[in-house]
């Protein structure tokens, strides 16, 4: 499951690794039935932390622009900006972290329910946002992006959407990739909706395209803590387009998205005219 809190690294907040949290479903229109096990992905940890004491950022901006490799470039999708989603009181965020660009994807499903009418993905990255935010003390949403089941594409963590924010979603390797999110929940044998992965493919294809890495290709990572698959400064191989269950003992993003991957590697690939 990606609803799992793994270490204090993030906040100070108790929790640990497999402690059993399961989907939570949503209570009509207005609000949780709990926010534990709703969207509180494991995220960074020592060594690589979300920029958190409370809701203040314990690291500064970066001041660097973003960079843009020749090569590859597809078409950025449209993306829904933060302000739809979250209220005009919480939209000034402690200063992101940068990477120098963007090296892979990892994808990820909120481990909540599929059943939503797609009006609804709004309120439900708010639910998501106040577990890690208020239930945590993280200063943001930890995932990048976020993809509902028609198909429609949510900034997440804020910093802006064409730089190489640094995301609290992948532990051990957070900087330098991009966290995108699949609305749902998506074990085996669950459909995919062919719009989620359409969307996951395309928007993967445009941020692998700044840096012009091949969705198809394997990409070396080092990672920046020991709660991963990785000890700390050990380094992995990876696909360009991972599962989160890559770099960390999950089973995020499910067995179906997971299956899902070598088509989204092949369309993003397309898309960038490889």
């Amino acid at each position: 499951m990606c609803a799992l809190f793994v270490g204090p690294g993030a906040s100070g907040a108790s929790g640990r690794a497999g402690d059993g949290h399961g989907p939570v479903a949503l209570s009509g229109r207005s609000g949780l039935s709990g926010l534990s096990g709703f969207g509180l992905s494991e995220h960074s940890g020592p060594g690589e932390r979300a920029g958190v004491t409370g809701r203040r950022s314990e690291m500064p901006a970066a001041a660097s622009p973003v960079r843009r490799m020749a090569g590859h470039l597809a078409a950025q999708p449209r993306v829904v900006p933060r302000a739809e989603w979250l209220p005009a009181a919480l939209q000034e965020q402690p200063p992101a972290r940068y990477a120098d660009r963007v090296r892979a994807v990892f994808v990820h499903h909120t481990d909540s329910p599929n059943s939503y009418d797609c009006g609804d993905a709004p309120r439900i990255i708010r639910y998501l946002y106040t577990g890690q935010t208020e239930g945590r003390q993280w200063d943001d949403i930890g995932y990048n992006f976020l993809v509902d089941r028609c198909g429609t594409v949510y900034e997440g963590r804020a910093g802006g959407i064409d730089r190489a924010v640094v995301g609290a979603h992948t532990q051990g390797f957070n900087r330098g990739s991009v966290g995108i999110a699949a609305i749902g929940t998506f074990t085996e044998g669950v459909p995919v909706p062919k719009a989620m992965t359409d969307a996951v493919a395309a928007l993967a294809a445009w941020k692998l395209g700044l840096s012009d890495v091949d969705p198809r290709s394997t990409v070396r990572l080092v990672s920046s803590n020991s709660l991963s698959k990785y000890a700390e400064g050990a380094s992995g191989r990876f696909s360009a387009v991972s599962g989160h269950n890559d770099g960390y003992y999950t089973q995020c993003p499910g067995a179906a998205l997971t299956s899902a991957l070598p088509a989204i590697r092949e369309a993003a690939a397309r898309l960038q005219s490889r």
